[in-house]
This record gives C-alpha cells, structure tokens and sequence, in this order.
C-alpha cells in the first residue's frame, strides 16, 4: 500500500504534489543539462498542472530558465500552441529557436502568422525553425509561404521556398516557376526540387 500510494499522483497530497513540482524545477533550473533533461519527463507526468508553472518560469528574466520552461512544454501534450506564440519574440535568439521547435511540436495554424515573422528573424537557427513548424500545420500554409517565397527578404523567400518543396502542393507551382528564374542558386534549387516532388521532371534552362 505504501508503494503504491508512492507512485500514484492522485493518492498524493495538495501539498506533496508542490513539492514535487518545486523539485522538478529546481531540477530543470539546476544548470546542469543532464539533469534538466532527465527532469522533463517526470514534469510532463504531472500533466496540464506543470503547464502553468512552465508559463510563469518562461516569463523569468533568467535566460536559461525560460529556455528550459519552452523545451519542457515542447513535451508536454498539455501545452497549448496559444501559450507558445508569444515566445516566438522573446528577446533571446536561443529562447525563440526554443519556441519555434516548441510550436513544431505542437502546431496549429493560429500560429502561421508569427511563424511567417520568424522566417526573417535574425537568428539563422530561429528562421530555419519556423519554417520547419510551417511544415508541420501543412497545407493550411502554403498561401503564407507562397507570398514569403514571392515577395519577401532574400532568407525568408529561401525558407519559404524550402518549405513549400516538402509541401508537395499544387498551389506553389507559379511561384516555383518563378524562383527557377531568380539569379539566387538556393531559390534555384528548392523549386526545381519541389517541381520535381511534383511529378514534373523538367529541365529548367535560364535564358
């Protein structure tokens, strides 16, 4: 009985399930990456109750601390992608990469429009994340990466046009077209290779 009171959250207390909770962050806080790491698991055990406490310990003015709060709700099923967008504009590189990875494992389109900010942050890592998530919520994109790949900065327009080359979808073929045209050998290469994915085995001679 004893055991099994030990291993049963809901034959815990209020009060043991706390300090639990404080453990665990302690934990996740401790700056040793081995240990946060082996933490996570057991605070996404504690279900949607670690959510808003991981919510709080993002909004620290601890940089570490808010990274590891976005990598712990990247686990968790609980997280929302709502509470996760906000962090896409965090004032640290390595926190938005965090939140971007974070939204990729939880996606949605409620986040295509910050999704479609990040392409052109100034964190390389940061934007090639974000194209990644806009992968992931499909084809409910593409019109957003169709305009970031047609008229946006030269990176985000490279991003986009990757993504839409793993999207496989019809939509792109235009503006596909027109990147084969671009004097950028990246965009060159991501649309021959998503006409290609296409089914439309061409080969494309600039004029």
């Amino acid at each position: 009985m004893g055991e099994h009171s030990a291993r049963c959250p809901t034959c815990s207390t209020p009060s043991q399930i706390a300090k639990r909770m404080n453990d665990l962050l302690l934990e996740l806080t401790s700056g040793d990456d081995e240990r946060a790491e082996r933490a996570i698991p057991s605070i996404v055990e504690q279900g949607a109750a670690a959510v808003a406490l991981l919510l709080d310990m993002a909004r620290s003015e601890n940089v570490d601390a808010r990274w590891w709060a976005i990598r712990a709700l990247a686990a968790s099923p609980h997280a929302r992608t709502s509470d996760l967008i906000p962090f896409l504009s965090d004032s640290n590189p390595e926190v938005r990469a965090a939140a971007a990875l974070a939204v990729s494992h939880h996606p949605s389109e409620e986040a295509i429009p910050a999704l479609s900010q990040s392409l052109g942050d100034s964190d390389p890592l940061t934007a090639g994340l974000a194209a990644n998530a806009l992968v992931k919520i499909g084809g409910a994109a593409v019109p957003t990466l169709i305009e970031a790949a047609n008229d946006g900065p030269s990176n985000s327009r490279i991003l986009a046009a990757r993504a839409l080359s793993e999207l496989r979808d019809q939509r792109a073929i235009p503006v596909m077209m027109k990147c084969i045209q671009e004097d950028s050998a990246a965009l060159q290469y991501w649309a021959q290779l998503g006409l290609e994915r296409l089914g439309l085995d061409m080969v494309y001679i600039k004029p």
